[in-house]
């Protein structure tokens, strides 16, 4: 069964590797996006798992002086084009409708973006982003910006001017909006003015209360929109202590309970998290999460969860 995962971080620990270990321009690297044990989401890993398509993201954490953003973002993007790009069957999908032509041997990589603080205060930046690959942008992270604010702020604003000028470009461009970080009044603005949204990982509140995950009226909010609430790994968004995957299935739970049957998906946030999902460790091991979807809803609705939901509602 072909998975669709909408969101990792692969490019991060790719980057790192190169400019710590090495220096980032010379060519040799511990880490590569084959079979390094270090990445949860290599390609054989992905290819074990059925990950059809693989959402990468660029992501700057907000420890980075801000006149060394924009070089980290470009090499993670130049980390996708000559580590994932260049893998064998790799097919760089530059408008998500790409994603219905894929052979059955190829497999899709889509970039992406999470936070504005990649590009600062300059549209051309992101619009240089956008003529690279990116076919989704968070606004933020945890952290406020000059776009948005994230759940870990404490300001609590909503979008900035500067962030309604970003959901623009993103309309014009046909780019989807990621809420998973956004805080609660930057959530309401994005629906409000977006028109391409989802949460590319983000699970219940109602399940586990943890400022990642969305309140029962957001997952409502975004079913009515027409865009989708895509599950996340990362334990401390799942439950307390050691969390299995039918821990995770008490989010979908309550997504379906909520109308969102054809609005769930699925984004691991592999290679952005340190915890693990019992037998949920890395993209290998996708079968175990498609085998429980199945048992407990029926393959047609594991189909969809894995990856119809996203084809029929963005492609």
């Amino acid at each position: 069964m072909n998975i669709i995962d909408t969101h990792c971080d692969a490019l991060l620990k790719l980057q790192g590797d190169a400019r710590n270990t090495h220096g980032y321009f010379q060519q040799e690297r511990q880490l590569n996006y084959l079979n390094s044990d270090a990445l949860d989401m290599n390609m054989e890993r992905r290819i074990k798992g059925n990950v059809k398509v693989q959402f990468y993201a660029i992501f700057i954490s907000p420890g980075i002086p801000d006149n060394e953003k924009w070089q980290h973002a470009l090499e993670q993007v130049d980390a996708f084009y000559e580590e994932v790009l260049t893998m064998e069957n790799m097919v760089h999908i530059t408008n998500l409708s790409d994603i219905k032509q894929l052979k059955d041997h190829e497999y899709g990589a889509v970039l992406t973006l999470e936070g504005a603080d990649a590009f600062g205060n300059d549209l051309m930046k992101l619009r240089t982003l956008f003529r690279l690959g990116v076919l989704s942008v968070g606004l933020v992270w945890n952290n406020g910006n000059l776009a948005a604010d994230g759940v870990g702020e404490v300001r609590g604003t909503g979008l900035s001017e500067f962030g309604f000028k970003v959901v623009g470009e993103c309309n014009k461009n046909n780019v989807l909006i990621d809420v998973s970080h956004l805080n609660v009044e930057g959530f309401k603005d994005v629906i409000e003015h977006g028109k391409y949204v989802f949460a590319s990982h983000s699970n219940a509140r109602s399940i586990h209360d943890h400022p990642r995950n969305l309140h029962d009226s957001q997952i409502s909010q975004l079913i009515d929109k027409g865009g989708m609430v895509n599950i996340v790994f990362c334990p401390p968004f799942i439950g307390e202590g050691k969390v299995t995957i039918d821990d995770l299935l008490k989010h979908v739970d309550k997504i379906i309970e909520l109308g969102g049957m054809e609005h769930i998906g699925i984004g691991s946030d592999f290679d952005g998290i340190t915890e693990y999902v019992d037998e949920l460790e890395d993209a290998s091991q996708y079968s175990n999460l498609i085998e429980a979807l199945e048992q407990k809803y029926g393959k047609e609705a594991a189909e969809s969860i894995a990856s119809k939901n996203f084809i029929q509602l963005f492609c």
